[in-house]
C-alpha cells in the first residue's frame, strides 16, 4: 500500500500509539511509577505492530517497535567524541574529600560553602548519546576519551533510553552521558540461565553489561537486561540548560532518561560526607552495583570558572568505597622485569574471592613494600582490591605464621637476562640494567611502541613480539620495519596473507603524530596527555630531545620528576641512537605547531561558525593555533571572539547573547596578516 492511500485516522492512531507507548516506557523504567497493566501494554504494542505491518512504509526508526536488534556488524566504528569523556580523579578517605573542597576553594578565593551534586557511582560503562532534534542518532563508548566506538545500534535495544526525547524544551542537538549496567536481580537471572544451558558465566555484573554492549549483533544485546542512567551532558547547541547540574538531571528525567534515584545536593562538603555514609550503609540493599560516590560543584558557572587539568575536571571527584578484603596465603614471590626494567616482587595467592573477581596474584611494588608489611613466603596475608580494580596486600596475619615461612630474598641479578639489578639512590624500585640487552624489556618496549596508542601497528599483538623477539629476529625498536614477507610467513599462525597485512600496516605506521611517537618510546612517566603537552610546546622533536630539564618544566602538567626522566632518556646513547635508527627505517611526522610564551594570540579563545569562504574552516583553526590562540567548538562566557560566516547559527546567537565581539571573515583575513600569518 503507498502512503498517499493511507488515511489521516490510520496516521493519527500510529502517531497516538507510539505517544502513548513511549509514556509509559518512561513510567515503567524511569520513574518505576506505571500507569498501566503489563496486560495493557502488551496489547497496545501488538496493535502498533499490527498496524506497522500494514504500513511498513509509516515505520520509523524511533517507533518503540524498532528496539529489536538489527542485523549483526562486521565490525565496530571508530567515533570522535565531540567533547572529550574525562575520567574523574579520586578520593579514598575523609581527609581526601576535605582536601578536594579546599583546592576548590583556594581557586575561587572564597571560604562559602560550596554546593555539590550528590550521585552514586555506578559501576557500570560510560556512553555517549547523541540526539539531534529530539530523535537517537549515535551511542558510542567512552573508550579513551577522545575516540570510541559507535554502538548505536546496541544502545537502541536498552529499553531505558529514548529513541525520541519527551516534552518540550530540549536542545536542537543534546549529548547525554550515562552509564550502562546490569542490575544485580538481571545478572543472576542470566548467570542462572547460561549455567542452564552450559554457557561461559559473567564473574560481575560489570562485566555482563561490558560484555553485552561488545556484541556485534545486538539482538544479542537486546536479550540483556541492561539499563542506561543519565548522570551529565556534553555537548549542547540550539538551546539552554539549566545552571545547577541536579536541575540539568531532572531535565533529562523529564526529557525521558532514568535518572539515579539517590540524587541528592548538599550544601557544604559535611553534608557530602554525611551522603556518602548514608549510601555506604545501604550499598548492599541497592538493586545495582557502585563503587563509590560521585560528587560534583552543582553550579555550571562554578564549574567553568574552576576549569579542567588534563584528564580530570577539577570540579568533580569520585569518592570511592573501602574496598572490600579476604584473607588467604601467600604461596610464592617471583619477579617480574618490566619495560623499564623495573623489577617488581609478584605475590603468587591461594586463589580467593575479592570484590567480584578470583585474586591468584597481587604486586608487592618493590623492597621497601616487603620491608614495610614485614611478610614472608607461607604467610597469612590481608587482600584488598583498592578502588574495586587493583589487587593489594594489606596487611599480615602474623599470629597465623607457619614456623617454616621464609624470607623474600631480593635477586641481584636479572631473572630474564642476568644483568645487575640496582637500586638508583632515592628511589624504591630496582631496576635491571641490561636495557634492550634484556629480552623482557626488548619484549615490553616493542609491546608498547606497536600497541593502539603508540605506533599503532595493526596485527603485531603481545603474542607475536614474544615469538620475534625469542627467535632473534627483532633485537631494537626500528627492527620491525625490517621484516620481510618470508619470514613472517613462515611463522606459526601465520601466512603469506597475513604477513602481506602486517607489512602494509608497518607501512601504513610510519606516517604518525609527534605526540604518538614521543608516546611510543616508552620513557617513563611520559604517558599520552602528557606527550602530547610537550608535541604542542616543543613543536619539533629536535627541540624536545634537545631540551634541558628546566626548559622540559615549563610544559603544561610537567614537573621535575617527569622532566628529569625525559631529560636522561636522551642522555643514554642507546636511546638516540634508536630514535635515529627508527628514522633511517622511515618514520615521519608533521611538526606541531609550538605554542611559544610570546604568540600574540595567547590565552585567546576563538569560535569558527558559519561557512567560511576565503579559508577551509582547517585553514583558519590552524593559523589561529599558530599564532598561539585556542579554538573550542562551544561559545562560553571563556570564548574571546567568535569568527561568523554566512549560515551561522546558534553559537552566534549566544555569541551575541553574551556580548561576546564576532569577527566577519574579511576581519579574521586582516588580523592574519596583521601578525604575519598571511602575506599583505
Amino acid at each position: 500500500m503507498s502512503s498517499h492511500s493511507v488515511s489521516p485516522a490510520v496516521s493519527s492512531e500510529l502517531e497516538q500509539l507510539r505517544s502513548a507507548i513511549n509514556y509509559h516506557n518512561h513510567r515503567y523504567h524511569s520513574l518505576d511509577a506505571p500507569e498501566i497493566s503489563d496486560a495493557e501494554y502488551d496489547r497496545l504494542m501488538q496493535r502498533l505492530k499490527n498496524l506497522e505491518a500494514e504500513h511498513p512504509e509509516l515505520i520509523t526508526p524511533d517507533s518503540p517497535t524498532q528496539r529489536v536488534g538489527s542485523a549483526p556488524l562486521s565490525a565496530f566504528v571508530t567515533v570522535v567524541h565531540e567533547m572529550p569523556m574525562l575520567s574523574l580523579d579520586n578520593a579514598f578517605s575523609d581527609e581526601d574529600l576535605l582536601a578536594f573542597n579546599k583546592r576548590i576553594q583556594d581557586r575561587l578565593k572564597s571560604k562559602e560553602d560550596i554546593e555539590f551534586a550528590c550521585e552514586v557511582k555506578l559501576d557500570g560503562i560510560a556512553v555517549s548519546l547523541i540526539y539531534r532534534d529530539g530523535i537517537l542518532v549515535r551511542g558510542a563508548t567512552r573508550g579513551d576519551g577522545t575516540n570510541g566506538e559507535d554502538i548505536t545500534q546496541n544502545v537502541r535495544t536498552i529499553a531505558s533510553i529514548p529513541l525520541r526525547l519527551l516534552g518540550k524544551g530540549y536542545p536542537q542537538t543534546l549529548e547525554v552521558r550515562g552509564e550502562i549496567y546490569m542490575p544485580k536481580a538481571g545478572f543472576e537471572k542470566f548467570n542462572a540461565k547460561a549455567f542452564a544451558a552450559g554457557e561461559k558465566l559473567f564473574i560481575n555484573p560489570r562485566n555482563a553489561a561490558a560484555g553485552s554492549l561488545r556484541q556485534l549483533d545486538s539482538r544479542l544485546t537486546a536479550a540483556r537486561p541492561l539499563e542506561m542512567c543519565a548522570y551529565s551532558v556534553g555537548l549542547v547547541e540550539g538551546g539552554e540548560l539549566p545552571d545547577r547540574h541536579t536541575d540539568i538531571l531532572k531535565s533529562l528525567q523529564g526529557w525521558g532518561f532514568l535518572i539515579n534515584r539517590e540524587l541528592d545536593a548538599a550544601n557544604n562538603i559535611q553534608e557530602c560526607l554525611e551522603y556518602y555514609r548514608r549510601i555506604h550503609e545501604k550499598r548492599s540493599a541497592l538493586a545495582y552495583d557502585i563503587d563509590g560516590i560521585v560528587f560534583k560543584v552543582n553550579s555550571r558557572k562554578l564549574q567553568d570558572e574552576l576549569g579542567f587539568i588534563s584528564r580530570a575536571p577539577r570540579w568533580a571527584v569520585a569518592y570511592k568505597f573501602p574496598a572490600q578484603e579476604e584473607m588467604t596465603l601467600l604461596q610464592d614471590v617471583e619477579f617480574q622485569v618490566g619495560r623499564t626494567g623495573a623489577v617488581t616482587p609478584v605475590a603468587r595467592l591461594q586463589p580467593v574471592f575479592v570484590g567480584g573477581v578470583t585474586v591468584s596474584n597481587a604486586t608487592l611494588h618493590n623492597r621497601d613494600e616487603i620491608n614495610r608489611l614485614g611478610i614472608k613466603i607461607g604467610d597469612t596475608v590481608v587482600v584488598r582490591r583498592a578502588g574495586d580494580v587493583i589487587p593489594q596486600i594489606v596487611a599480615v596475619v602474623e599470629s597465623k605464621r607457619p614456623t617454616d615461612a621464609r624470607d623474600i630474598i631480593f635477586p641481584t641479578t636479572c631473572p630474564v637476562c642476568g644483568s645487575p639489578v640496582e637500586t638508583v639512590p632515592g628511589e624504591a624500585v630496582a631496576r635491571c640494567d641490561g636495557g634492550l640487552v634484556c629480552a623482557a624489556q626488548r619484549k615490553e618496549a616493542i609491546k608498547h611502541f606497536v600497541s593502539r596508542k603508540a605506533m599503532n601497528v595493526e596485527g603485531i599483538g603481545d603474542k607475536l613480539v614474544e615469538q620475534l623477539v625469542d627467535l632473534n629476529m627483532i633485537n631494537n625498536l626500528a627492527d620491525i620495519y625490517s621484516l620481510t614477507r618470508e619470514q613472517l610467513a613462515n611463522l606459526d599462525r601465520m601466512g603469506e596473507k597475513s604477513a602481506d597485512n602486517i607489512l602494509a600496516a608497518l607501512e601504513i605506521s610510519k606516517k604518525t603524530t609527534l605526540a604518538k611517537f614521543i608516546y611510543a618510546l616508552g620513557i617513563r612517566e611520559v604517558g599520552e596527555a602528557t606527550a602530547r603537552n610537550f608535541a604542542k610546546h616543543f613543536g619539533t622533536f629536535e627541540a624536545f630531545a634537545t631540551a634541558d630539564e628546566l626548559n622540559l618544566q615549563q610544559v603544561t602538567d610537567v614537573g621535575p620528576v617527569v622532566a628529569h626522566f625525559a631529560f636522561e632518556f636522551f642522555q643514554q646513547e642507546n636511546n638516540r641512537q634508536a630514535v635515529a635508527q627508527l628514522k633511517a627505517a622511515g618514520i615521519q611526522w608533521p611538526d606541531e605547531v609550538a605554542t611559544a610564551t610570546d604568540a600574540p594570540l595567547l590565552g585567546l579563545t576563538y569560535v569558527l561558525t558559519g561557512s567560511l569562504e576565503i579559508f577551509s574552516r582547517d585553514d583558519a583553526k590552524a593559523h589561529l593555533l599558530a599564532l598561539g590562540a585556542k579554538v573550542s567548538g562551544s561559545v562560553s562566557a571563556k570564548t574571546d571572539y567568535v569568527v561568523a560566516g554566512p549560515g551561522a547559527g546558534s553559537k552566534l546567537q549566544k555569541a551575541e547573547e553574551l556580548g561576546i565581539p564576532v569577527l566577519t571573515e574579511e576581519d579574521l583575513l586582516a588580523l592574519l596578516k596583521q601578525h604575519g600569518q598571511l602575506p599583505e
